[in-house]
């Protein structure tokens, strides 16, 4: 079987999981997707199975793609990362599946938007599309303020800001729950703690260990089924309305949670990717 592990830049994550591999005795080729050719016209390519890690999400869901398309296993799937890196796909996946999720509505225009805003009442909280580690995300106290953001999201113009994702704000006590997802186990959780209503660790919040109850893992679980399974980490808020999944990424940042949680991370997902990889093998036999 042979392995190749797609990347950019080499975080500490990457090595860590490079690590996890080597300990195992594996062999991989490290891809560099700045560097990647892709021939469409060639489908013979060296790899039976690739673990996806890049930063750029483009270039990790048109790889993705390709390769699954040639009959290539690739943890996450191109089904998976499509659906993770739209939070519009995302939401719609886990409300789809009768996965508790807040209140979320969708519009694409600027009047469209207002009234969606009022329906929903404020505060609200918007986001782009695609985006990671809670970067253009604002909370959205009246309507003054909705007006003058609105009007700067139309006259962005981008991608990013031509679809209007707006969700209900869910007070959350200065904290939230991130918890990692290796195919069917919740293998840990952490508490990102802020005294900002955004408690992204990229934006300065820090972890605690958090356990993973039963209540936690079949929450964590039916999302990551909801979005195609894999390698996960899923955000959950503690609500008043109970336990609500807010996001689901598949590509996560996982270095601050190892000591936090006492659980190896990249080793699980190392063991995880082979394990997919030795029953594709053995399926084709």
């Amino acid at each position: 079987m042979r392995l190749g592990i797609l990347c950019s830049i080499v975080r500490t994550e990457e090595k860590l999981i490079f690590e996890a591999f080597r300990g195992l005795g594996v062999k991989f080729d490290r891809i560099d997707d700045r560097g990647l050719i892709l021939d469409l016209n060639n489908g013979n390519h060296p790899w039976d199975i690739v673990l996806e890690r890049a930063v750029n999400h483009s270039r990790a869901l048109h790889t993705l793609k390709i390769l699954n398309d040639r009959g290539i296993t690739t943890v996450n799937s191109w089904n998976v990362a499509n659906t993770c890196g739209d939070k519009v796909l995302t939401s719609n996946a886990l409300v789809t599946h009768n996965v508790p999720t807040p209140r979320t509505l969708i519009a694409y225009t600027p009047e469209s938007a207002l009234e969606a805003i009022d329906q929903l009442g404020y505060p609200v909280v918007l986001k782009p599309a695609v985006g990671s580690w809670g970067r253009l995300i604002a909370r959205v106290n009246d309507r003054y303020a909705a007006e003058a953001l609105l009007e700067h999201k139309q006259r962005l113009g981008s991608y990013h800001h031509s679809i209007f994702y707006i969700q209900e704000y869910v007070p959350k006590g200065n904290r939230d729950i991130r918890a990692f997802v290796v195919g069917e186990e919740t293998i840990c959780a952490i508490y990102r703690h802020s005294e900002h209503w955004i408690t992204n660790t990229a934006r300065g919040a820090h972890a605690t260990n958090c356990p993973v109850t039963d209540e936690l893992h079949s929450i964590c679980l039916a999302a990551s089924q909801a979005v195609g399974g894999g390698v996960l980490a899923v955000d959950v808020f503690e609500s008043p309305k109970g336990l609500l999944v807010n996001e689901v990424n598949y590509t996560m940042e996982f270095r601050n949670s190892i000591s936090v949680t006492g659980i190896p991370i990249h080793e699980r997902i190392a063991a995880y990717t082979l394990g997919v990889g030795e029953a594709k093998a053995t399926a084709t036999l």
